[in-house]
């Protein structure tokens, strides 16, 4: 019988074999790293949220990812839920939802905001279906261009613009784009509620 195999090509040795398939791992990782990292450092980020200040929007220990670069495209909208340095600490992130847009007068009385800007001079009474308190401490503030004016759902165990004061444009990372875990509360936007 025959055999068909040509024993005079010389065969591979193992550490050229592993230099190769090394060769083409780092090239995979660098293309990996290449896609990955402006996505994670310019489009989309996690984070998870810590505390009650939130709820019953978003429950301690979610996960969620969030949009970076719709900021960057365009605005933010009131009832975003946004990600943002804490004014006080800019290495602490807070989620809080977006309630006065630059150039407005927020004025909290006994649970129900009012906000007046130049659409509104008369002021429009903001409709909260998010919330559970119907009563919460409040008072007048005013936002000057890119400023904003940020609650937590949760009004009453929350820091936030009533406590520490307007959140600068520039502080903000971005707004809840997917909740990821628990499983069972997977979503899209999760918690806007755009007016």
């Amino acid at each position: 019988m025959e055999n068909n195999t040509n024993t005079n090509v010389p065969e591979k040795s193992k550490f050229k074999k592993f230099l190769e398939d090394g060769w083409d791992l780092l090239k995979f990782a660098i293309i990996a790293l290449a896609v990955v990292i402006p996505i994670r450092m310019w489009i989309a980020q996690p984070f998870v949220v810590s505390g009650e200040s939130m709820y019953p929007t978003f429950d301690n220990g979610q996960y969620l990812i969030v949009d970076e670069i719709s900021y960057i495209l365009g605005s933010a909208h009131r009832g975003d839920v946004v990600i943002f340095r804490y004014p006080g600490d800019t290495k602490r992130f807070f989620i809080k939802r977006i309630i006065g847009l630059p150039n407005e007068k927020i004025t909290i009385v006994n649970g129900e905001i009012t906000i007046t800007n130049k659409d509104h001079p008369d002021g429009f009474k903001m409709v909260e279906p998010y919330i559970n308190e119907k009563e919460f401490t409040g008072g007048e503030y005013t936002t000057k261009d890119n400023e904003y004016f940020v609650m937590g759902d949760n009004r009453n165990r929350s820091s936030d613009s009533r406590t520490w004061g307007i959140l600068p444009q520039k502080l903000m990372i971005g707004k809840a784009f997917l909740r990821l875990i628990p499983f069972s509360t997977v979503s899209y936007l999760p918690g806007n509620y755009n007016q």
